[in-house]
């Protein structure tokens, strides 16, 4: 049977039925519209799906979607205002750090995890916060510069 579950999805009250043992990116895709978190292996090795909750950095497809109730939940589909882009998304873009485009939304939420709670980070601690990503385009080195000018960027605004 269906369980209701509430909660808060990039600043906007939702509340969705989930089937038990659903996990939070089926629910994100199916339930919710927001397509932004990538299904990638499904076992939460490859960080495609990484979504923020309560400022966090999870692999949305290991979290059971009835464990999020009362939670504030972000993908990469809330991290613009309307038409302006975050400082990560102009970095990326900017800064070719995203190839095929398929782990850009893990790396970008695990990337705003890390300058949320640093934000000045160095290139090891930039390192460290998207260990759980996998890229197999970039090499990871546009990644890690887009990430560190993303933090010069909002450090001189």
């Amino acid at each position: 049977m269906k369980s209701p579950v509430a909660f808060r999805l990039n600043g906007s009250e939702t509340a969705v039925f989930v089937d038990p043992g659903a996990n939070l990116l089926d629910v994100l895709r199916r339930e919710c519209g927001d397509l932004s978190p990538k299904y990638g292996c499904g076992q939460g090795s490859c960080g495609a799906c990484t979504v923020l909750i309560d400022g966090e950095p999870h692999v949305s497809c290991l979290v059971l979607a009835e464990t999020v109730a009362g939670r504030s939940i972000e993908t990469t589909g809330g991290l613009s205002n309307g038409p302006e882009l975050h400082p990560l998304q102009r970095a990326f873009i900017e800064g070719f750090a995203a190839q095929c485009g398929y782990c850009t939304p893990g790396m970008l939420m695990a990337a705003k995890a890390l300058l949320d709670r640093n934000p000045s980070p160095t290139r090891s601690e930039v390192e460290e916060a998207i260990s759980g990503n996998l890229c197999r385009c970039t090499g990871y080195e546009p990644i890690i510069d887009a990430i560190l000018e993303a933090a010069r960027q909002r450090g001189a605004a």
